[in-house]
């Protein structure tokens, strides 16, 4: 007869409680958890569930973990045994599979129901009870606690006990305005210490340096009946007479070539210069001092604030140019004016140069590999104001793997140069900065000498006048009020001209061009990584050959042109949503939305390769590699690939969803979903099937998959394998393929199985 797998396995998990009960230490049980009976009394509006879920998370020792009431990672702990080295085979085993035991010894449940009590309190529920008692069965030990909850009490009236003086008027001004306590809310113990904290960073911003939240004492009156409270609040009677009073700025002196090796010189003596109250202490005269007067944003006379003492910090961290920022508050030792603070900052200058030699190999989604050199210079500081220089120089080559694209390699080699300054650089104006953060003006200039082989060479030419700043922390904006991008194709063979004469619409990858507009971007992140809810947030705007268009009165495609090349003209904004829930077993729901349109005009039928939005690979549409999907029904053949350089459209649509999954240790597991396309405004390039129509739901393409992450710290390893749902290529009524799905067919996994090798999350 034989026994099922479900008896079976039960069965074993007896086996192992019993072997668990052998190995614990003489006269030891182990802990099982804690039971927690809630007994409410009238009014109590909290649900017992959520009680007990309260008490649950003050319940003291943690037990293991348990598998149909059997402790399974006690048992390997016990049954992997002791390692003999601490980093061996074994002990890796151990501390993976298994867990050492929580043992009774450890439970105290008249100290957890204690803890329960004080934590009630805490919160409002005042006069509430909490018992503790243990079980014993078997080699187990449970706690089991009793609570009677009466209601959480509220609060009625918040009131500051009254004094003359100035510090008490400053704290009752702005108790209204944005306190945490408001009347009828429930009294919770946290609250009252998060006012305490909101109030003295807010007494920092009025110059009060030297004040501590734990100077002001909150007085509660419970007895005043129907469940609700008084709270009073008071500087404490000890508060010293220093934190009382408001500090002024006496004098700001700046030691920017800063190093622990010596301490600072004496500013009495040459070498330092005085530009608007502030004391620049540079004998070698490295910086200018204009540099600290933008960057520095408060003077003597005023008032101390911690808004400024931050944000005059992160602005120099920010210039790049210091390798270390701090600075330093000391109080004037004048009896007679003794609420006065000299401030010091200590600066240690980064390394002025650096050059940086890489050799990069790659592997295209586009089933290209290659490898790149590069040649990247950078000077910190070219005009003594933080200005950062960089070139890079690069070289780099690429070859097909596909057999009908031998020989269809590329070539590239390049300059760029960017030069940074650490604020707005507009000829003839001027425009104040936030205070928190410095802007930015990037000067990019750039040159490539691009071959396909036996096809053409390009070059391609950029200029970029950008500017870059934050609002806040997470919000950031990027302005290019001018962008050139000009491409000039020279050497056109024979070959691809027999090419193109079957297919016309090839011509266009050879075409001169030149871009001439402005972009916006607007980037709005939550930043904290380890929030329940995250949201990232970017829209990007971009405008080319307008002005052109209207001076020349274009209004045919390439029928105008500028340094030789005719100029683009198009619209184009885009969105990018992401939202990522995170739950507390650490399960994480990802998501992200991108929908861009671009409308190409006049002077152009199609949106620049370079401006075209792009569809699959690795961080898209994860069953489909980049240039075999869309753009709308339309399927790349082998010469699209070989002769485009993008595939690409006007409109985009993407849609995904995935799973992250914690396995073990630096492993983590995902179950995803990609839905998405692009289409052309036109049927220049990809004819009917590409163009965007009414129907446009119905050419999305539907992929699904599995992967596994490799946390290595540093970075972060992605392995996808992705499978289509919904392939739009297919004839109208053929398009959904789950019924075709066969894993274990070889033929059908080397046709439709992509595997995608990452780095980072998709989104």
């Amino acid at each position: 007869m034989k026994i099922p797998v479900v008896y079976g396995l039960f069965f074993l998990l007896i086996l192992f409680g019993c072997s668990v009960g052998k190995h614990l230490p003489p006269g030891e049980k182990l802990y099982r958890g804690a039971t927690i009976k809630v007994q409410k009394q009238k009014d109590v509006k909290a649900s017992a569930k959520s009680l007990r879920s309260l008490l649950m998370a003050a319940a003291r020792p943690k037990p293991n973990k348990f598998l149909l009431a059997q402790p399974y990672k006690v048992w390997w702990y016990y049954f992997i045994g002791e390692p003999k080295r601490p980093k061996g085979f074994r002990a890796f085993l151990r501390d993976k599979l298994g867990e050492p035991p929580v043992l009774s010894s450890r439970l105290n449940a008249k100290v957890t129901a204690e803890n329960m009590n004080a934590y009630l309190e805490n919160i409002g529920y005042f006069h509430s009870t909490v018992t503790g008692d243990t079980i014993n069965e078997s080699y187990f030990t449970k706690a089991v606690y009793t609570a009677i909850i009466y209601p959480q009490h509220t609060i009625r009236n918040i009131k500051w006990v009254n004094d003359s003086s100035a510090l008490l008027k400053e704290l009752d001004s702005k108790k209204n305005k944005r306190s945490l306590l408001k009347k009828g809310m429930p009294y919770r113990l946290s609250d009252i210490e998060a006012e305490r904290d909101r109030l003295d960073l807010t007494l920092k911003t009025k110059g009060y340096y030297n004040f501590n939240p734990d100077y002001i004492m909150a007085y509660v009156d419970s007895t005043i009946g129907n469940y609700q409270v008084d709270l009073f609040l008071n500087i404490k009677n000890t508060t010293p007479e220093i934190a009382k009073h408001p500090f002024t700025i006496n004098r700001i002196t700046v030691f920017p070539n800063y190093t622990l090796l010596r301490p600072p010189p004496d500013t009495s003596k040459t070498g330092t210069t005085n530009i608007d109250g502030l004391l620049i202490r540079d004998t070698v005269y490295n910086f200018k001092p204009e540099l600290f007067k933008r960057s520095i944003t408060y003077r003597p006379g005023k008032l101390y604030s911690s808004i400024d003492q931050n944000s005059t910090l992160n602005r120099l961290i920010n210039l790049g140019a210091f390798k270390f920022s701090k600075n330093r508050f000391e109080a004037v030792k004048d009896t007679a004016d003794p609420y006065r603070l000299n401030v010091f900052y200590y600066l240690t200058p980064a390394k002025k140069k650096s050059l940086q030699a890489e050799l990069d190999g790659f592997s295209k989604e586009n089933k290209y590999t290659g490898a790149q050199v590069s040649l990247n210079w950078k000077n910190r500081n070219t005009f003594h104001g933080s200005e950062q220089l960089a070139v890079k120089m690069y070289g780099s080559f690429e070859v097909s793997s596909t057999d009908s694209l031998k020989g269809n390699n590329n070539y590239r080699v390049g300059t760029e140069a960017t030069l940074n300054f650490p604020r707005y650089l507009i000829p003839f104006f001027s425009v104040k900065e936030s205070n928190l953060y410095p802007a930015r003006t990037q000067l990019l200039l750039g040159y490539e000498y691009f071959i396909k082989r036996s096809f053409y060479t390009k070059n391609i030419f950029r200029f970029n006048y950008e500017f870059q700043w934050r609002e806040t922390a997470n919000k950031q904006h990027i302005l290019a009020p001018f962008s050139l991008t000009y491409l000039n194709a020279v050497n056109v063979s024979d070959s691809f001209y027999k090419v193109a004469a079957q297919n016309p619409a090839l011509l266009s990858t050879v075409y001169n061009e030149a871009i001439i507009g402005s972009y916006y971007s607007y980037t709005f992140n939550t930043l904290n990584p380890l929030a329940k809810n995250q949201l990232y947030f970017q829209t990007n705007a971009e405008i080319a050959g307008t002005t052109l268009g209207l001076i020349s009165g274009a209004r045919v495609p390439r029928s105008k042109n500028i340094l030789g090349a005719p100029f683009a003209q198009y619209v184009k904004g885009d969105v990018d949503l992401r939202y990522t829930r995170r739950f507390p077993n650490k399960w994480q729901l990802a998501n992200r939305l991108q929908i861009g349109i671009g409308f190409p005009y006049h002077n152009s039928a199609f949106l620049p390769f370079s401006k075209q939005y792009v569809i699959g690979g690795s961080n898209s549409i994860r069953a489909f590699a980049v240039r075999t999907l869309g753009p709308g029904s339309y399927k790349p053949t082998l010469y699209d690939q070989a002769y485009y350089q993008t595939i690409g459209g006007d409109y985009k649509l993407l849609v995904n969803s995935e799973i992250r999954i914690p396995l073990f240790g630096r492993f983590s597991g995902a179950v995803f979903v990609d839905i998405g396309n692009i289409w052309t405004k036109d049927t220049v390039l990809f004819g009917t099937a590409g163009q965007l129509k009414k129907d446009f739901l119905q050419e999305l393409a539907v992929a699904s998959g599995i992967g596994i992450r490799v946390d290595a710290s540093v970075l972060l390893l992605r392995f996808d394998f992705g499978v289509p749902l919904r392939t739009p290529y297919l004839p109208d009524g053929k398009r959904w393929v789950i019924d075709k799905i066969a894993l274990g067919d070889k033929t059908w996994r080397r046709n439709n199985l992509v595997f995608n090798i990452a780095i980072g999350y998709p989104f």
